[in-house]
């Protein structure tokens, strides 16, 4: 909430104090870390150029401390997590610097996910993995099996996804241990623990395992030479006739999807009228998001419930309230899914030294223009997937209501200045007027309905104006273009980025990248709730200062993502995140590690 003259917003954590968690820290489950910058809204500046300035200030400090050498990784990792680093944690870093992958620090969201997994023995987490691909049933896993550093066994799911899967760990899989890794096919997450189970791991975690590795001396740099008795050749599993996996598709999923929750963040409050906790993540009256951490923990927000997607009735969904490792593609901050890089994103090479075919048409620079060509108007077309509807479910969807809300001539909240001759500072102010009067600036528009009953399907078909499908090509004709979520992450992002477009992105769920692509520094965010929507496309498309920041990030997000979005740079995250997870199931995990 904003008082009168100049408010600091002091982005110090996760929640303000007045609303502080007894419990644990609700970023120790989140998977990313917050945003640290302190913030002092000057109301004569506008809130997107304070914005800017301020996630610029932070990126370029976050990239100036990185470590130089293996040396200062490894005091650095030691100084984070207070566990030595995995074995081969020495190839990795060599794999990394001589790849120029530009982050050699920044993977909390790894150490974050599997911290957990420290509260149980290894025995028990390789049993979960074995009962999760050995059901008879259909877990909707993909089973890839390692031993003697090649895969044995790689099936389930859709071609392209195992395929990807494995070609992006073939640089390094020859330093790998024998391991069962289980990969979900779905793009929906789908293991939540109970805050109670989850505080549980943590605090053995915490305050015995890892402490036992840390105080380790001289620590193994191999995993254990001998594979698990329990293991196998890996060529079958055991089988087994129950699953810890639950069916909910086509059901309301915000009940279970916060049960790991603090019992006193909003999200769990009973009470009728809770609200969101929108000052932790959002600034100024028209409430930019200024901390997307903050803004995608739905423990924050428990009006999430009637605004995505995914909490009305998620189109597949299959869920266990126990911990068990699942590499998923995306999930939502209240999810204990590991995060691995996307084979949706990955390109590998086949057999014949070919292209590979991939699942989502990618971004061909021939078909792209010079910024000065380019429409000015933020564009997307897609078709009504983030949910199932039925019952008229979609009018509580995440993308139906932000095509509604771009679309309808409605009022719009705006900010302008008083226009005086004199030079005396004059501040932003909000006022309200007609759509119309920028009806350019959005081109929005869905090209078909799916996913809903067919009473549904035809209910939005009258509501919306449907658009004809287009050439995914088209979308670089715009100088700015929308990244959406689905039914769970978009999968356009990358290709976005690459672009000479600016990319706008509304997204809940949470990917691997999350620490190396930076809000207002690579992209504008956006929030559900949508008061700042035509101010944002507004400022940067017809202010001199807006449009000046709005061609860089576009150049500046087209290099940085030819920097940090290269296949190489999937597979030094997927390759740490592996050392890291292989550990956790090594027997020996208290007496293995690197040490200089």
């Amino acid at each position: 909430m904003l008082v009168a003259g100049v408010v600091t917003l002091l982005i110090m954590a996760l929640v303000p104090k007045e609303t502080a968690h007894t419990g644990p820290p609700i970023s120790m489950w989140n998977g990313v870390k917050a945003q640290r910058t302190t913030i002092v809204e000057d109301r004569n500046i506008h809130p997107i150029e304070q914005l800017s300035k301020a996630a610029r200030k932070e990126f370029d400090t976050l990239k100036s401390k990185q470590s130089r050498s293996l040396h200062a990784a490894v005091q650095e990792y030691r100084r984070r997590y207070k566990i030595p680093p995995p074995p081969n944690f020495d190839k990795w870093y060599e794999f990394a610097t001589e790849n120029d992958v530009q982050f050699t620090d920044e993977y909390d969201n790894i150490h974050d996910a599997l911290k957990p997994f420290w509260g149980m023995k290894p025995l028990a987490i390789r049993e979960r993995v074995r009962e999760a691909l050995g059901y008879t049933g259909d877990n909707a896993l993909i089973a890839i099996v390692i031993r003697d550093g090649k895969i044995v066994k790689n099936v389930g799911g859709p071609d392209w996804q195992r395929d990807m899967t494995a070609d992006m760990m073939g640089s390094f899989i020859h330093l790998l241990p024998d391991v069962d890794l289980a990969f979900n096919v779905h793009d929906e997450p789908r293991v939540v623990v109970p805050h109670g189970e989850l505080a549980q791991l943590l605090e053995i975690a915490e305050q015995k395992n890892m402490p036992a590795a840390f105080r380790k001396k001289d620590p193994f740099n191999t995993f254990s030479p001998q594979r698990p008795r329990d293991m196998g050749d890996g060529l079958k599993f055991p089988e087994y006739k129950t699953t810890r996996f639950n069916e909910y598709a086509h059901q309301a999923t915000w009940v279970p999807s916060r049960l790991s929750c603090p019992p006193d963040s909003p999200a769990r409050n009973m009470s009728d009228g809770v609200t969101d906790n929108s000052p932790a993540y959002s600034f100024s009256d028209l409430g930019f998001i200024y901390n997307m951490t903050a803004f995608t923990d739905i423990c924050q927000s428990p009006s999430l419930r009637h605004s995505h997607g995914f909490f009305d009735r998620p189109n597949a969904y299959k869920l266990s309230h126990e911990l068990i490792p699942i590499f998923s593609q995306s999930k939502v901050s209240s999810y204990q899914d590991i995060l691995y890089p996307s084979p949706w994103y990955y390109y590998g090479k086949t057999v014949t030294d070919q292209p590979r075919k991939t699942h989502l048409p990618q971004y061909d620079e021939k078909a792209d223009m010079a910024w000065t060509k380019k429409q000015t108007s933020l564009w997307w077309r897609g078709t009504t997937t983030g949910g199932f509807s039925r019952n008229g479910g979609w009018r509580y969807h995440h993308r139906q209501q932000f095509v509604d809300k771009a679309s309808k001539p409605n009022l719009f909240n705006i900010m302008s200045q008083e226009q005086r001759d004199d030079e005396v500072a004059r501040p932003w102010l909000v006022q309200e007027t007609p759509r119309d009067k920028y009806s350019k600036l959005m081109d929005i528009h869905f090209t078909g309905a799916g996913q809903c009953d067919p009473a549904d399907c035809d209910e939005q078909r009258k509501f919306f104006e449907i658009a004809k499908p287009v050439n995914s090509q088209d979308a670089w004709s715009y100088k700015f273009l929308l990244d959406i979520d689905g039914n769970a992450f978009s999968g356009r992002f990358y290709a976005m980025l690459k672009s000479y477009s600016n990319v706008y992105k509304m997204a809940l769920f949470r990917e691997w990248h999350d620490a190396w692509l930076r809000p207002w520094v690579h992209y504008v965010p956006l929030s559900l709730k949508g008061n700042e929507y035509l101010e944002t496309v507004r400022y940067l498309a017809e202010e001199k200062e807006g449009q000046a920041m709005a061609e860089n990030m576009a150049i500046e997000s087209k290099e940085w993502a030819g920097k940090v979005l290269r296949n190489v740079d999937l597979e030094a995250y997927f390759f740490r995140l592996l050392l890291e997870y292989a550990r956790l199931v090594d027997d020996r995990r208290a007496d293995i590690g690197f040490e200089m």
